[in-house]
């Protein structure tokens, strides 16, 4: 599986670790590499995360838990 980036998803995680940063930069370091670990493993486990029920197609779209503190959602496949 390829793993591509939308500009929307990649200015969003851009702006979730300066927002962070501004708080704890510790802390927005530690969170930001979480969730690239979290991404890169959806190449091997595309299906992983808890379905989005409400989305337009709950079997595309999922949650994916990274850390305790922080939740992404992703299309799946």
């Amino acid at each position: 599986m390829k793993l591509s980036y939308s500009r929307e998803a990649i200015s969003d995680l851009i702006r979730l670790r300066e927002f962070i940063a501004t708080k704890n930069p510790e802390a927005a370091q530690k969170i930001a590499k979480s969730i690239r670990q979290g991404i890169t493993q959806l190449k091997s486990f595309p299906y992983l995360g808890i379905e989005v029920e409400l989305a337009p197609d709950p079997a595309m779209i999922r949650d994916l838990i990274v850390t305790n503190d922080a939740k992404l959602s992703h299309p799946n496949g």
